[in-house]
């Protein structure tokens, strides 16, 4: 076994998309034992997990700010709601509802949003707050001077700043399903940027997708080593 080849693996599972999926069948090729590789992999894929957690809010709100990386964060915004309604929706047929009331009232605001309240509003956007009902308002009693500023601000409030939402058991299921499944645009990373872009608690998001990633790991050896050369460095 060389060092570089584990290096490989390490690095191509900390490129998003590609990520663990990529990383174990490169690491089956170059010839590394199973246990290296799905150790390294694993590693890998978790080292940009919590810097998602911490930092990728206040560095999308900083680089929104200038109009040649707005499409992409109104992209990543678009994406992570996409994938919040796809983990919601898994939470809500997977788990009990004793378990889902155990969330905050975030977690009650889609069958508020069902009901009719408000016919053409997402549930993402009624989780983040009715902020953005009022900005018109306060843009409109501006000074001409502060009118660039003004829209400014209400295209940022018309998002509104991320809340704080507590993760239901079910949700914490469905994030966990959602990282484990190797499919195109799950992952680790669009797990990170779900979580952290709706407020979820970062330690608990931190466990779902960890045990997200290791289970992934497993399906991902078996696939590339096969269930007899798995089983072989078991025994």
């Amino acid at each position: 076994m060389k060092l570089r080849d584990a290096f490989w693996v390490l690095f191509i599972s900390m490129v998003p998309l590609i990520e663990l999926r990529g990383a174990v069948p490169v690491g089956a090729v170059l010839d590394l034992p199973f246990y290296v590789n799905y150790t390294v992999a694993v590693i890998g894929n978790l080292i940009p997990v919590p810097f998602i957690l911490l930092f990728i809010p206040k560095i999308l709100d900083f680089l929104e700010r200038f109009k040649l990386f707005r499409p992409i964060v109104q992209w990543l915004h678009k994406k992570a709601d996409k994938n919040r309604g796809k983990i919601d929706k898994a939470a809500a047929e997977g788990a009990k509802p004793d378990g889902i009331n155990d969330g905050a009232k975030a977690d009650t605001i889609p069958d508020e949003a069902e009901s009719g309240a408000k016919a053409n509003t997402t549930t993402y956007e009624a989780e983040r707050g009715a902020k953005a009902d009022t900005l018109p308002e306060k843009a409109s009693k501006c000074e001409p001077a502060q009118a660039e500023n003004a829209a400014a601000l209400t295209q940022e409030a018309e998002r509104g700043a991320t809340p704080k939402t507590r993760m239901s058991v079910g949700t914490f299921i469905a994030l966990m399903l959602f990282v484990l499944i190797p499919a195109p645009g799950t992952g680790a990373w669009t797990g990170a940027l779900v979580a952290s872009l709706f407020g979820f608690g970062r330690l608990k998001s931190f466990a779902a997708i960890a045990l997200g990633v290791l289970g992934c790991g497993v399906i991902m050896c078996l696939a590339s080593y096969g269930v007899l050369g798995f089983l072989s460095f078991l025994v």
